[in-house]
């Protein structure tokens, strides 16, 4: 029997790391809601399709499905609506504030969904700055949430492919008599036809699982399939029926994957010409198009901060200062808000660490291009086909009890191991182009000259990903951060996060309750910026120094 080369033997003791972690973390605990789902508390011993045939028709359970779809497609269809004018604008031309405005589209996809939903709690709430229009615990409230959320996705997506469109071919159809109309719809729109269905596709996907902004926008009154798992697991203690709408709610991501990889296409050739300035119609086009965007983007800011400001007494830092104090005797928490943002800030660090040491590999080993390779980049992406609510029910299904000797009930690891396998797909994708990148060339030239596997991969490979490692740490120190829909299943109710700390005390009366919610979200949201823009500094200066 031959013998496997050294560099064989390394790649299969490095994918034992990941392999282990997804195992013992994810696939076990994802596997477990299946079963649960299909075949009862008993497993494949005493259960049946009977009973989660029976969850699916229950009128709660149709409801919710109802519910998510409509959400969703709404949501969908408002993020295109905005998302396409502005991806226009921002690709298309040259002009001074573009850089920003383009920044400022981006803000939304980085901050934490629950300070999402304060915002707008902030804003259209019945004392928000927009209270009038009547939107309080309404579909409309988490439709414009939805759309705020995803605009920066479809101008992702769909502004990287105009970007690459040549505006010579509807200069050619202008030529041949086409009108200005007729030539973006029978030239440019059917070369953006599949960036725009992937876009739509990836934006379902967020809006079909957006915990956090139905929960605390919704309130009692709007229920989706993510939230009624929330509502059978705290309220009526029904895994069953927890575990069945689960089981729905991998069907949605699953369709939503599936319908954006169809949809994805190789990127026409890059245009030649670069970005132009505007001319005056064009101006006024690109005014037109930005402007409603730019309302969506900056009032719920701009209605949090002054909410987390206002007291009963006028405008002042109370909320603040009352976030450093004991919390408010018709609170529900059971510790003041600085300890949650401890809590927070090592649940991060444990889970950043957890998932960077399986994330470097992973990326280091699926950069080979081998077979085996694919397999491990698309074992480790299966989280991103699984909604963080799922993974949460899923540890609290399996890793509540004593693993391996370990005795994890009730423990407080439970939350950096959710948050963990929520953040190590995003984090793969951020190294893995940085990896591949790197010249196969210069492996082989340390090898010749006597470098032993692990030699190269210290020398060569390390350096190398040195800047991309930096902001993939950061991005998922950021994600760890604002973590709530897996979190919520396995906090404590007395070690909170910051964000199940500002979701309790949204959902409690009293100014006091509120003001330090809003407070804190401003905080959360100050600091997940502030590690954003600290990632990409070190990430340009690092890249510089190479």
């Amino acid at each position: 029997m031959k013998p496997w080369p050294a560099s064989a033997r390394l790649w299969w003791a490095l994918a034992a790391l990941p392999v282990g972690f997804l195992g013992l973390f994810f696939l076990w605990p994802a596997g477990t809601v299946v079963v649960r789902g299909l075949l009862g508390e008993d497993g494949w011993g005493g259960g049946d399709l009977a009973g989660a045939f029976e969850v699916l028709t229950r009128s709660r359970t149709l409801d919710a499905i109802t519910t998510t779809v409509g959400l969703a497609a709404l949501g969908t269809l408002g993020s295109l609506l905005l998302g396409l004018p502005a991806a226009w604008a921002l690709s298309r031309f040259s002009w001074r504030g573009a850089r920003t405005m383009r920044a400022l589209v981006t803000v939304p996809f980085v901050l934490p969904t629950i300070v999402v939903a304060a915002a707008f709690q902030a804003l259209l709430g019945r004392s928000g700055l927009l209270g009038g229009l009547g939107l309080d615990q309404s579909a409309g409230a988490i439709v414009l949430a939805l759309v705020f959320f995803n605009i920066s996705v479809v101008v992702r997506i769909v502004g990287g492919a105009w970007e690459s469109l040549s505006p010579r071919l509807a200069d050619a159809a202008r030529t041949l008599g086409a009108s200005r109309a007729r030539a973006f719809l029978r030239v440019t729109m059917p070369a953006l036809r599949p960036a725009i269905s992937s876009a739509a596709a990836v934006v379902m996907l967020f809006c079909s699982t957006s915990f956090a902004l139905v929960l605390v926008l919704g309130g009692s009154r709007i229920r989706t399939v993510e939230t009624e798992i929330y509502l059978q697991v705290n309220q009526f203690l029904d895994l069953r029926a927890a575990a069945v709408l689960a089981l729905v709610q991998v069907v949605f991501v699953g369709i939503a994957l599936w319908v954006s990889a169809r949809a994805r296409a190789p990127r026409p050739p890059a245009a030649v010409e670069p970005a132009r300035p505007p001319r005056r119609l064009e101006r006024l086009g690109i005014a037109a198009a930005l402007s409603p965007t730019l309302l969506l983007l900056t009032l719920p800011g701009i209605a949090l901060v002054e909410r987390s400001l206002r007291t009963s007494d006028g405008y002042g830092l109370d909320h603040y200062a009352a976030l450093f104090g004991e919390p408010p005797a018709r609170s529900t928490l059971s510790a003041p808000v600085w300890q949650a943002a401890v809590t927070s800030l090592l649940t991060a660090l444990v889970a950043t660490a957890m998932a960077g040491a399986v994330g470097i590999v992973t990326a280091m080993l699926v950069s080979r291009r081998a077979r085996r390779a694919s397999a491990l980049e698309a074992l480790v992406m299966l989280p991103l086909g699984v909604s963080a609510v799922v993974v949460g029910l899923g540890v609290l299904l399996t890793l509540n009890r004593s693993v391996l000797g370990v005795d994890l009930r009730g423990s407080w690891w439970l939350v950096p191991i959710a948050q963990a396998v929520v953040a190590l797909p995003l984090m793969v994708r951020a190294l893995v182009p940085a990896a591949r990148a790197i010249d196969p060339r210069l492996r082989a030239a340390a090898a010749t000259l006597g470098a032993s596997p692990w030699r190269v991969l210290w020398r060569v490979d390390a350096p190398l990903l040195r800047s991309a490692t930096a902001a993939s740490i950061a991005f998922a120190f950021a994600i760890s951060m604002g973590e709530f829909g897996a979190t919520a299943f396995v906090a404590r109710p007395d070690r909170p996060t910051l964000p199940t700390a500002i979701s309790r005390l949204l959902g409690r009366p009293g100014i006091e309750n509120v003001g330090m919610a809003f407070a804190a979200s401003v905080l959360l949201a100050a600091l997940t910026a502030s590690v954003m823009l600290a990632s990409e500094r070190l990430r340009t200066t690092v890249g510089a120094e190479l």
